[in-house]
């Protein structure tokens, strides 16, 4: 700490930016922020201080100001931490039509570096440039749009499925058996034993459906992507839901209405946000469509892209469907083989699933299906997959005290608020992205 900085001892916060109004004139307040920049006219010097909510200017008077204001101000560097005690004055030029005349100003902390790029808008480095200084670049107007927009998302959902009757979860994240098989994978010791990073809460969630019928969770999600793409990274925040005595059609119709809900709270709850980004939301389908992938298939052959039955859809084909459907959609009626051992084929065709995925034009946002509730069968399943079902056997046993039909799905939240704030990169959207290239900060 150098001398001129200096502890917060009494001082409390008595107002944020978006308080400061003209209703307050004359009234004495305490601010905090950080110094976003500092000019001088005159003999005034303007100090536009920045918190959470926004702006505040902070004007001194040299001529009136006391000699300890002055040297501070005459200090300050745009990012340091400080604080204003003042008086409200009404100024229409000021943000919210008013500013904070200092009776004193103290120095938290003076910034010693300045980042390579302006907060302010303007040309910006790589994400990659600004990822390694990620707090400071979280100070742009277009990350705290973003990111408000997300919050929003997040209560928005904990409102919608609490008031449907889900009890929220949490369920372990290192695990014992890989809960979808394959590569994607990380490998962690456990003690002296072999564990996992969970790639998704599905067993858990699918047993939770015994005891509590319906539940949902807000967690992390691992996988091991090898490819570096726009919409991939290696953790993610997973919005999940599981519920007893339904199929693949009710979830559906859950996820639809959950969808709309949040669409209509952040256009609500985030309009000013959405308008920094330049992103008016658009009206969305009163009914999404439910394409069967059998007919998205034959459609895109008939089309000429190079699309075999059986096959997962991926890269040029969806972003062709894209086009043709721009806003939410589900394909369902996924071929078995394309999906997880606990998804549930269909009676009288088996070679068909019920499963489903969220489409938002080429971007997949949820995935999700009737379960497989008889132990026979998710035995035979597990096989066909070339897992063993006694790696399983804790997730087995349970089948045999009365397992219900059930369903569920689980959508990406980071996805979806690329969606609602018209981010392409993933990484945006993202605090502190994790990928194969990046593990700091």
């Amino acid at each position: 700490m150098t001398k001129l900085e200096e502890g917060l001892g009494g001082w409390r916060r008595t107002h944020y930016s978006i308080q400061i109004t003209p209703e307050l004139d004359g009234k004495k307040v305490v601010v905090f922020g950080w110094v976003s920049s500092v000019r001088t006219q005159g003999g005034i010097v303007f100090i536009m201080l920045t918190d959470r909510d926004g702006n505040v200017q902070v004007t001194v008077n040299k001529g009136k100001a006391s000699k300890e204001t002055l040297v501070r101000v005459e200090a300050l560097r745009p990012h340091s931490s400080i604080a204003v005690k003042g008086v409200v004055k009404a100024m229409a030029k000021a943000p919210n039509g008013a500013e904070v005349v200092p009776d004193e100003l103290r120095v938290l902390s003076i910034a010693t570096e300045t980042p390579s790029f302006s907060v302010h808008g303007g040309e910006t480095p790589s994400l990659d440039k600004r990822l390694d200084i990620r707090a400071v670049d979280l100070r742009r107007d277009r990350a705290q749009a973003t990111f408000k927009i997300q919050r929003e998302v997040l209560s928005s959902v904990r409102e919608f499925l609490t008031g449907k009757g889900y009890l929220e979860v949490r369920t372990p994240k290192l695990i014992a058996t890989a809960t979808e098989g394959g590569a994607s994978l990380f490998s962690v010791l456990y003690y002296n034993r072999p564990s996992f990073l969970a790639q998704s809460p599905q067993l858990y969630k699918e047993e939770l459906v015994l005891p509590f019928e319906k539940v949902y969770e807000i967690g992390p999600a691992f996988r091991a992507e090898e490819s570096r793409t726009q919409r991939h990274l290696s953790e993610i925040t997973s919005i999940d839901i599981e519920e007893a005595f339904v199929d693949y059609n009710d979830v559906m119709d859950t996820l639809e209405a959950l969808i709309k809900h949040v669409v209509a709270s952040v256009k609500e709850v985030c309009s000013k946000d959405l308008e920094k980004l330049g992103r008016p939301l658009q009206a969305i389908p009163e009914r999404f469509e439910r394409l069967a992938y059998t007919d998205v298939v034959k459609h895109l052959a008939e089309a000429g892209e190079d699309v075999t039955w059986g096959e997962d859809l991926t890269g040029q084909t969806t972003e062709k469907l894209g086009k043709e459907h721009p806003s939410f959609y589900f394909i369902t009626d996924w071929p078995t083989q394309t999906k997880p051992f606990y998804i549930k084929p269909k009676e009288g065709d088996p070679k068909l699933s019920e499963a489903f995925d969220l489409m938002y034009g080429p971007l997949e946002l949820a995935s999700g299906g009737s379960r497989v509730s008889s132990k026979s069968l998710l035995v035979k399943r597990l096989k066909e997959q070339k897992l063993k079902p006694q790696a399983f056997e804790h997730h087995l046993k349970i089948f045999d005290y009365g397992m219900p039909p059930h369903a569920g799905f689980g959508l990406g939240m980071e996805r979806l608020t690329m969606v609602l704030a018209g981010e392409e990169n993933i990484r945006e959207v993202t605090l502190y992205p994790r990928d194969k290239l990046r593990l700091t900060p």
